[in-house]
């Protein structure tokens, strides 16, 4: 997904979550107003933003790394999807026997993932809630699942964020976070690209990370329709020459460069 680097609050960002109790816990709604915007993914999921040919995380499928991940056995116990979107990754999880919640800021987005799991026969809880607060899970979760929320943040967010996390694991809880990197300069804002420096000394207050390494995101999309994507979100800031620099799956899917961390949480 693509930003406009003027306007901060278009189509901006690739998962993110807004407000809503959890349903067993009777927490208090949030100002929907602050934190990430949901009102973009909110159009986006919809289908009222028809800009480009496809959302360029919209697999249909979990994402590899996260297949990776799961067959390594990374994910145990009670696992959070933070910023699930439309729910593969949860589903995925989910089917192989875990206990699984995935909160997004999008009605719509819940409400697709509801019925991509329904399909499916699999059960998971899907739900809105501010990633920010997570006000009503506190100590819930074993296993962490960040997906590409954590680079849509802003620094501020980011130590909120943080922050949220911790109160919403149990001790020993368990975090895998895929992050846009650094290497993605001139073609994403640079306010969405994340350092590895940032990472150690944002999640680090929070978290020991015990793995810190570059990988490759899968999109949805072919080089074309990538180069479609950031064109209409864009315009002519798209700097659609700078994608070919970067590789192709077997499916002709373009590859961007990421951050994949694992921290365990501090104790406190």
């Amino acid at each position: 997904m693509f930003t406009n680097p003027v306007d901060g609050r278009r189509i901006a960002r690739w998962a993110c979550v807004l407000v809503k109790p959890h349903p067993h816990r009777g927490a208090k709604m949030s100002n929907p107003a602050a934190g990430v915007d949901s009102a973009s993914f909110e159009k986006l999921y919809s289908g009222d933003t028809p800009k480009a040919p496809k959302m360029p995380w919209d697999l249909g499928a979990p994402q590899p790394l996260v297949v990776e991940l799961a067959e390594a056995d990374e994910f145990t116990g009670d696992v959070l999807d933070i910023g699930c979107g439309l729910g593969d990754n949860s589903v995925f999880l989910a089917s192989r026997g875990l206990r699984v919640t995935g909160l997004d800021c999008a009605p719509s987005a819940v409400e697709q993932a509801r019925a991509r799991a329904a399909a499916k026969g699999v059960d998971v809880t899907f739900d809105l809630a501010d990633a920010l607060e997570l006000e009503g899970y506190e100590a819930c979760f074993d296993t962490v699942l960040d997906c590409a929320l954590y680079h849509v943040l802003t620094e501020h967010e980011r130590h909120q964020y943080a922050a949220a996390l911790t109160k919403a694991t149990r001790p020993d809880a368990r975090l895998h976070l895929l992050a846009f990197s650094t290497a993605l300069r001139g073609i994403y804002p640079d306010r969405h690209l994340v350092s590895e420096a940032s990472l150690r000394e944002t999640l680090g207050a929070h978290w020991t990370i015990e793995q810190l390494e570059a990988a490759n995101y899968t999109t949805a999309c072919t080089l074309e329709e990538l180069q479609v994507s950031a064109r209409a979100v864009l315009g002519d800031a798209a700097n659609i020459d700078g994608l070919t620099a970067f590789p192709t799956d077997g499916e002709g899917r373009v590859l961007l460069p990421i951050w994949q961390l694992k921290a365990v949480r501090t104790a406190v």
